[in-house]
């Protein structure tokens, strides 16, 4: 019967430290996807969101940020698509065991998620990469024009 306390849901508990994984903050990759709405589950304003993010773009965002972040392979409650895409819970460690921030700037849940907005489009995988002959692509279309039945 004492093996059972194992079982239980990770309920919040005081006694728990900062540094422990069941404190830290979760993120899904809904909180910050442009596509939803606030119903659907998005955090914060849309300007500031991200189109369909990864929770491998999250984790490695935060990890370059200094943050300590743990993946889960959870699904949003809010989520229609079972697809793999839309999986992962992100753990991030935002205070120390003392309730001191452990980077400056991410004192909150909703700074570590403006922050994700803002660099997940500046990674390398969502850079537009230019086409190597931009030269054909104008002015092959001169002397068309009018040239249609009359």
């Amino acid at each position: 019967m004492a093996h059972s306390s194992s079982q239980q849901p990770l309920a919040w508990n005081p006694n728990k430290k900062h540094s422990d994984p069941e404190r830290w903050i979760c993120i899904y990759p809904a909180y910050i996807n442009s596509k939803k709405t606030l119903a659907q589950g998005r955090r914060i304003p849309k300007e500031k969101c991200v189109e369909n993010p990864t929770h491998q773009e999250i984790r490695d965002v935060l990890s370059a940020a200094g943050l300590k972040v743990g993946v889960e392979n959870k699904l949003y409650s809010r989520e229609r698509s079972k697809e793999a895409l839309f999986r992962g819970r992100i753990r991030v460690q935002i205070k120390n065991e003392d309730g001191t921030s452990c980077v400056a700037k991410f004192a909150s849940r909703d700074s570590v998620m403006l922050h994700l907005g803002e660099m997940i489009p500046k990674l390398k995988t969502r850079q537009v990469k230019p086409s190597p002959e931009p030269s054909q692509a104008s002015g092959g279309g001169k002397g068309r024009k009018g040239k249609g039945r009359r």
